[in-house]
């Protein structure tokens, strides 16, 4: 039996989804200066659909929302976790988390994980805006009681007493929509222009198909704005959710939450190293 199979059945799936609210847009200055937050589409209109189809599918996912979202939208929060998602943290508002300075990033942390905490979710996990992070964040998510991050990379592992769950960026909704991801995409091979939600599905069955051969972990990544766009955008996620509903119930993979793969992860003697990505969307520094 390999290294792989003692914990972690040979492959292992979990659908994430990113950003919540009005925090990137704020973050990257989309946002009307002066307006007040809350009734966003992404959680009033977008999220009780998502939250829905992953219902129906008997799907439970992971969603990275900022720590912002705990004061303006507590109660979509807390739905989540009482629907058997699991809640993890994405930044304060959506902070390329690699340019932060070390008083930032400690300040900013600190910050997130309270105003969860103070709303009665206790963050396991940590995906950084940009896919990239710090020479520090290790120290301080665990600091913060964090047992796991999911930063850009190839191949899962743990490191300095985290597990590492890495997404791909072809497996991220935002690189076929958003005009922002055009210089990965050329580095990926691919067209800089968007490339649609046709080209997503694709390429995202075609990943579930090949990692029942390949095994260990795959990270799917959504956001519930992008979702919300156009109807084909968000018939193409549930096709591809189906699609793991599928694969599941015919036993080629397991699908989990992120903080039930570093549980796994974690309770492997024998697990390596992470492969990961520093290539990433955010602007330098």
């Amino acid at each position: 039996m390999g290294k792989r199979d003692h914990h972690i059945p040979r492959a292992s799936v979990s659908v994430t989804f990113d950003n919540l609210g009005e925090a990137a847009e704020v973050q990257l200055g989309l946002s009307e200066p002066g307006r007040s937050r809350g009734g966003h589409f992404s959680v009033v209109e977008v999220l009780p659909r998502v939250l829905d189809l992953l219902a129906d599918l008997r799907i439970r996912s992971t969603f990275f929302v900022e720590g912002v979202n705990a004061e303006t939208y507590p109660d979509a929060l807390c739905g989540i976790a009482e629907a058997g998602h699991e809640v993890a943290a994405h930044a304060w508002c959506h902070e390329p988390w690699a340019g932060l300075d070390v008083v930032s990033e400690r300040r900013l942390l600190a910050r997130t994980t309270a105003a969860m905490k103070q709303i009665g979710i206790e963050p396991r996990g940590f995906r950084p805006p940009g896919g990239v992070l710090t020479g520090r964040s290790a120290d301080l998510l665990r600091e913060h009681g964090y047992s796991y991050h999911s930063p850009a990379g190839r191949r899962e592992g743990v490191s300095e007493g985290l597990a590492v769950l890495p997404f791909r960026w072809p497996l991220v909704d935002a690189y076929y929509y958003m005009p922002q991801f055009g210089e990965l995409r050329r580095r990926h091979g691919d067209d800089p222009d968007p490339l649609g939600p046709g080209r997503m599905r694709q390429a995202m069955l075609a990943a579930l198909g090949a990692h029942e051969q390949s095994g260990g972990h795959l990270a799917l990544l959504f956001h519930p704005f992008l979702a919300g766009m156009s109807e084909d955008g968000f018939a193409a996620m549930g096709d591809v959710l189906e699609r793991l509903r599928e694969t599941r119930g015919q036993g080629r993979c397991r699908v989990c939450r992120m903080d039930e793969a570093a549980d796994a992860l974690l309770s492997n003697a024998e697990a390596g190293a992470p492969e990961l990505d520093s290539s990433t969307w955010a602007p330098a520094g």
